[in-house]
Order: C-alpha cells, then sequence, then structure tokens
C-alpha cells in the first residue's frame, strides 16, 4: 500500500497543539469528534493514518486527561446502530469503555443526555451503576436554542448536575454524532466559572480538514460519510472575515456558532472570547500530516464511490433513507465519479454474468483481480479469501488447503446437531477450518499466514454481504462494497 500520511509526524504535532491550549487554562473540556478508536474511515482517506491514533494521542496525555462519554436517551431508546461496527450505541458505549481501560485512560462517568426517563434508558442507567460506574443524566436544556438569557442561568445549564473532574483536560466524547457533546462542554463552564475557575472549550474534530481546499477530495469524501446527517463543508465566513484566511468548516459548526458565541459571552461575562471563528475553536492537525496528496486524492476518490454502495445498501435493508443514498450519488457523480472507477466492481460483475452465481472480486497489491464464486460448500466470499491467499502464497489450483472432510464435519455439525437450515460455510466457518488444516498442511499454514496481507484491499461483492462475511472482512482490513441486490429470496437463512 502506498502511504499518503505519516501517523507519527501527527501524533507528535496534535499532543503537542492539544496542551498548548490546556496551558491556558486551569480546565480545557475538549469535544472530540468523530471516531474515537477505530477510525477507520480516516484510515482509508488517509493511507497511513492509525485508525486508533487517537486513542494512542491520549494515551500520551493519560497524566493529565479524564474522560466522560455521553450518550442520547433517544438514542438507547431507539436501538441506534453503529453502522461500521453492527452494534447499538448502548453497547458501544461499553466498547469504549473497555478500550479505554485497556489504554489505562481514566474515565470519569457515563452522561445520558436528553433524559427524560425513556425505559430503555433507565435500564442502561441501573446497569453501569450496578457495576459500580458513575452515571449522570442530564434533561433538555430549558430555553435552548435562542433563550440565551435562560440557556446561562440556574433553570437552564445550573439545572445540570455539576460532573466534578480533576484534571486539566477533560475529554467529552460519545458514540456518535448528536450525542450532547457540546452541551455537555458548556454546562460545565457554566458551572466552573460560577465556581471562580477559568475553564475552556476547544474541539477535536478531523473531518473536514480545515486547511485543505473546500472541494478536496478528502473533505468531499467527509461528506460522503455523512449523507444521511446532511453535513455539507463550507468556507468558514467568521474566519475569513477576521483574518482573511480561507479555511474550512461543516455546516452545524459555522450555522451554530453566532449561538455559542452569545453563549460564552454570557458564561464569561467580562472577560474576552478567545475565538472568533468555528477554525479558531478546533485543534485538528492531520492536515499537516498529509505527506503525499496523490495518493490521498485517490484514496478519498475510492471512499466517496464505497459510500455510494453502502447508501444503496443502507435503503436496500430497509436501515437507511432514499435521501441519504440519492444524496450519496450526488455526490460522487458532481466528483466526476462512477462505480465503473472501482476495478473490482466490473470484474465481480463480468465473473457473476458468466458464472450466474453470486461472486466477490478481491485486487491484490499487484493490481491481480482475484475473484471467488458461491457454491454449495462455502460463500462467494470464503471462496475468494481462499483464493487469495492461495495466489498470494503462490500455490497451485490442485492443492486443496481444505480436506472435504473438514467441511463436512463443520457442516454437518451445524444441520445435524445444531439444526440449523443447511448453508454454504461463511468466511469465518472457512477460515476456523483453514486454521485447523494447517496443523498438519504446509500449504495450508502458507496460506493461512498471507491473511495479514489483505489489509487496506479493495474488494466488491454482486450482492449484499451476509453479517459473518462483512465482519470478516472487517477483521482483515479489508475495504469491500456490495451491489444492493440480496444473495436469494429467503429472508432468514441467506444462502
Amino acid at each position: 500500500m502506498k502511504l499518503g500520511f505519516d501517523s507519527e509526524k501527527y501524533l507528535e504535532e496534535q499532543s503537542q497543539y492539544i496542551l498548548q491550549r490546556v496551558n491556558a487554562y486551569d480546565k480545557l473540556y475538549l469535544e472530540f469528534g468523530g471516531k474515537l478508536i477505530g477510525d477507520f474511515h480516516a484510515m482509508r482517506v488517509l493511507p497511513g493514518f492509525d485508525p486508533d491514533g487517537k486513542i494512542k494521542l491520549l494515551h500520551r496525555l493519560r497524566d493529565q486527561a479524564e474522560i466522560i462519554i455521553c450518550v442520547y436517551a433517544g438514542d438507547i431508546e431507539q436501538n441506534k446502530v453503529r453502522s461500521d461496527l453492527g452494534i447499538t450505541y448502548d453497547q458501544d458505549v461499553l466498547r469504549l469503555m473497555d478500550d479505554l481501560h485497556y489504554w489505562d485512560l481514566k474515565i470519569n462517568s457515563v452522561l445520558i443526555t436528553r433524559y427524560t426517563g425513556q425505559p430503555a434508558a433507565t435500564q442502561f442507567k441501573n446497569s453501569l451503576e450496578r457495576r459500580g460506574i458513575k452515571v449522570y443524566t442530564h434533561g433538555y436544556t430549558e430555553g435552548y436554542p435562542m433563550d440565551v438569557e435562560t440557556i446561562v442561568s440556574d433553570a437552564g445549564y445550573g439545572a445540570n448536575e455539576f460532573i466534578e473532574t480533576t484534571r486539566p483536560l477533560v475529554v467529552v466524547t460519545a458514540p456518535g454524532a448528536n450525542s450532547g457533546k457540546l452541551a455537555t462542554c458548556l454546562s460545565q463552564l457554566y458551572h466552573e466559572t460560577k465556581r471562580g475557575r477559568r475553564a475552556g472549550y476547544s474541539k477535536f474534530e478531523t473531518f473536514p480538514v480545515w486547511n485543505l481546499p473546500l472541494n478536496h477530495p478528502v473533505n468531499v469524501a467527509y461528506e460522503a460519510a455523512t449523507a444521511d446527517l446532511e453535513d455539507v463543508n463550507m468556507i468558514d465566513t467568521f474566519h475569513l472575515a477576521k483574518y482573511g484566511e480561507t479555511t474550512v468548516n461543516y455546516n452545524r459548526d459555522i450555522e451554530a456558532f453566532p449561538l455559542l458565541r452569545r453563549i460564552l459571552t454570557k458564561i464569561y461575562g467580562d472577560a474576552p472570547i478567545p475565538y472568533n471563528s468555528p477554525t479558531d475553536m478546533g485543534v485538528n492537525r492531520v492536515g499537516f500530516a498529509i505527506t503525499d496528496d496523490e495518493v490521498v486524492c485517490e484514496a478519498s476518490n475510492q471512499e466517496i464511490i464505497r459510500r455510494y454502495y453502502a447508501g444503496q445498501c443502507d435503503y436496500k435493508r430497509g436501515i437507511g433513507t432514499l435521501e441519504a443514498a440519492q444524496r450519496g450519488k450526488y455526490i460522487m457523480e458532481e466528483s466526476g465519479l462512477s462505480p465503473q472507477d472501482r476495478p473490482v466492481v466490473k470484474a465481480a460483475l463480468e465473473k457473476e454474468a458468466e458464472a450466474k452465481v453470486p461472486v466477490v472480486a478481491l485486487q491484490l497489491p499487484t493490481g491481480k483481480i482475484i475473484t471467488g464464486k458461491q457454491s454449495d460448500t462455502m460463500t462467494a466470499s470464503a471462496a475468494c479469501l481462499l483464493n487469495c491467499i492461495k495466489e498470494l502464497a503462490e500455490i497451485g489450483d490442485s492443492i486443496h488447503l481444505l480436506p472435504p472432510v473438514i467441511l463436512n464435519a463443520i457442516g454437518q455439525l451445524g444441520s445435524d446437531v445444531l439444526k440449523h437450515q443447511r448453508r454454504s460455510l461463511d468466511s469465518k466457518e472457512v477460515l476456523i477450518a483453514l486454521s485447523i488444516s494447517a496443523v498438519t498442511n504446509p500449504a495450508a499454514e502458507a496460506a493461512k499466514n498471507q491473511l495479514q496481507n489483505l489489509r487496506h484491499l479493495q474488494a466488491h461483492s454482486t450482492v449484499i454481504l451476509q453479517k459473518a462475511d462483512e465482519e470478516t472482512f472487517r477483521s482483515l482490513g479489508v475495504m469491500a462494497t456490495c451491489e444492493p441486490q440480496f444473495a436469494g429470496t429467503n429472508l432468514y437463512y441467506t444462502n
């Protein structure tokens, strides 16, 4: 994989810049946007970006930092799902807490925002508290959004319970957008100021990249990724007017800035407001670590196409809106791109037309495209993975990696013992079989060792992947897209 981003340079510069902000206050509340852990979007558009770079950044600052995790009560109630991981927001809070503990980071508490006694949110609160985890709840802010006098008063932010913190850097994060991170920071600023402390606010948002052009593919890919939120990249007019410098932000931050400035003015009283624009509030240094713009542009264009397919498939499955799917298509076409700009798409569709069964195509680092087709034995994804690692290990077609006796035994376990409807083996099951075979088969061992070389490769399926295949591709780091078509007519048994 060609690299276009220097992660080490980014971590060093980003940590120093955040510390500069921390040192300007008694306490800094840092709103963390995007994915704190597993930022695979950034990894895809910035080849070389470490998807866990942000958590490693906080690990460097662990002695100064503690973390508040926000989750919106309505998202818990509606079982909102984080699409890239396939888990609900409340489950993602638990995952995030486990990951933060692994990285030796202090978790202050979980805050359930806009809480009005929703049953599912109450159950989640109880489950955390019975594990000894501190949980706060904040309701809707009285007077929000226009009545600043009420918002910044004991009836507004003052009605929220103050979250006691002990360290100079308080990171406020969440499973996704609209979780109440900004309101939490402002509420804390109100309480800190009333206690005579000099507290500040900053925002850490990776995308859009403020010092790249408005229509740079990296920034367009961000619009494609947030098609469901209808985010639009815009020139920060406040920054342009104040400094004569063109920078990029997104519509929600720019539209909210006048109100935010009024709220901060009310909170700080006679003290000057430290920011003249949304760009001023940010601490993002990701644009300074791009080392090869051509590589980054190509990767971002592929991400725009990938997001188009994701929107189409989400709509087909009933979990996305027609508007989001159409917006993804519009963004792709406005960028002068089409599905045919993704080489694996053409290869997969041509093979399917020939074989008359679902097909998966994967492009190797050499540029060669390998395909796999659906059979009674295994899914197209599983077949493609086996064919790819055989190619990488230079194993001939005549050599079998998996003895039929192992494949049959796995199939019989499912149908005869577990009483599952007979189906093709998925990628996860086939890789388990490969691991068993590798104990006694040197060829299987050689092929298994090539799995790590599939990371960052592009793949395309002519049908929507079943969950196990999708999860396996994600775990291997394969960047897969799918045609918005189901593999068959079954509604529950997928193959």
